[in-house]
């Protein structure tokens, strides 16, 4: 599956590392920290790639049905949403490295029960819908740390660099994961959930392995009541127009996303496609990001945030026009690799932004917050997908998802403070203070 767009997630003055503009930055290859940090990353990418393609197959077979595979995966997701805030708050106030290896952790605990009631034959729908419950409340609180700890490890001017890579290290595991998961789906339906044990555990030992400072002033945090806390970090984020307008809009693009690709996924599934050719739509999504996260760079440095986000998600509508007038298997596959081509860019840029001008004290509320653009789209993307499939096929599956895209888009480009922010020379300039009690 693809990446979710969010608001961004933030970074900091005093939590993000600085340097002084005349000193050499070692490359990022030689920061241990960083590099323990993106090699946990990196397998749970992989193995959450392999997993994620394989639940809404698995979930069509236990019910035999698109809209209650949809309410399955719908219902798990949930857990996501009703954490994102509480997760934020929390990860200011705790040592987020123990947090990163407990929430790890306890995925990996979970997804493991899915593998052992699959060999042993008494896996059922709502086993599976509880553990994706449980392992996304579990993800809700490990983002906003794994958020923080990253920025904590690398210099500021090498963000966007490791944002690049970070983009790019998500599109790698997403071409490898769905061609893997549709095989190792075809050798045995729970087999595919061994990715996610594996990659929950790996991001658990690497981040135990961190010693370097991984947040900011939690005792301070602490200080202050913890609803007290999220109260101040919402306040922040409507405070800022910019934020405030796109959490929204982001969360519609993400819907019809999502919907769009668990509706096709779903489709194929349902009229005897072979799970290696569903794979290899999913890993062609995933490639063309790859390439989009190279291109990622350029065009965040030459163009500003409105351009790049109307730009790159106007071609994402056109690849889902097409798709709707032609409905077969190979333009789903080659219109998929156009339409998610640019979305790195509008990523890169927003949490390039984002990381530019938010004070640290709010890093973890911050990125809970602004997340919510991704999470609340989770639980609705594949019941949108599912149900639509189910009342009236593909066709109104992408019709429907066309129109909430195309509006979407419109109600982007219509955002003022969007268009007034400019190239990354300038972000910096637009840096904000931390806010009142």
């Amino acid at each position: 599956m693809t990446e979710t767009l969010t608001a961004a997630a933030p970074s900091t003055a005093s939590e993000t590392v600085t340097v002084d503009a005349t000193e050499a930055l070692a490359p990022l290859r030689r920061n241990r920290p960083y590099m323990l940090l993106m090699t946990g990353l990196t397998t749970q990418s992989l193995g959450g790639s392999i997993t994620k393609f394989a639940v809404p197959l698995l979930a069509l077979q236990l019910t035999g049905s698109p809209t209650a595979a949809g309410v399955v995966a719908a219902v798990g997701q949930t857990g996501a949403l009703l954490a994102a805030l509480p997760a934020g708050v929390v990860a200011d106030r705790t040592d987020r490295r123990r947090l990163v290896v407990v929430a790890a952790s306890v995925a990996a605990l979970l997804w493991a029960t899915v593998v052992v009631a699959g060999v042993v034959g008494g896996l059922t729908a709502w086993h599976l819908a509880a553990v994706l419950f449980g392992a996304a409340v579990a993800t809700a609180f490990l983002d906003p740390a794994i958020s923080g700890a990253f920025r904590a490890v690398v210099p500021q001017p090498q963000l966007p660099t490791a944002y690049a890579a970070a983009q790019g290290r998500d599109a790698v595991a997403g071409m490898l994961g769905g061609p893997l998961g549709g095989a190792l789906y075809g050798v045995a339906h729970v087999v595919p959930m061994v990715g996610a044990v594996v990659g929950q555990a790996a991001t658990a030992a690497c981040a135990f392995f961190v010693r370097e400072p991984l947040g900011g002033d939690d005792a301070t945090a602490r200080a202050t009541r913890p609803l007290d806390s999220l109260k101040q970090g919402l306040r922040f984020v409507w405070a800022v127009p910019l934020f405030r307008a796109c959490i929204g809009l982001f969360v519609m693009v993400n819907v019809a996303l999502g919907g769009m690709m668990i509706g096709i996924s779903l489709e194929l599934a349902a009229t005897g496609t072979s799970p290696v050719l569903i794979g290899v739509f999913n890993m062609v999504a995933a490639a063309s990001m790859l390439l989009g996260s190279l291109i990622a760079p350029r065009l965040v440095a030459r163009l500003r945030l409105g351009a790049v986000t109307v730009v790159s998600l106007g071609l994402l509508v056109v690849a889902f026009v097409g798709m709707a007038l032609v409905q077969t298997y190979l333009a789903y596959v080659v219109l998929i690799g156009v339409g998610v081509l640019l979305v790195p860019a509008v990523n890169a840029a927003m949490a390039g932004y984002t990381a530019a001008i938010t004070p640290g004290e709010m890093q973890g509320r911050l990125a809970s917050v602004l997340g919510l653009s991704g999470v609340a789209a989770m639980p609705f993307a594949p019941l949108v997908g599912g149900s639509l499939l189910g009342a009236g096929g593909i066709g109104v599956v992408l019709w429907t998802l066309v129109a909430l895209l195309a509006a979407t888009v419109v109600g982007l480009a219509l955002v003022r403070s969007l268009w007034r922010v400019g190239t990354p020379d300038a972000w910096a300039d637009d840096a904000l203070p931390m806010p009142a009690e």
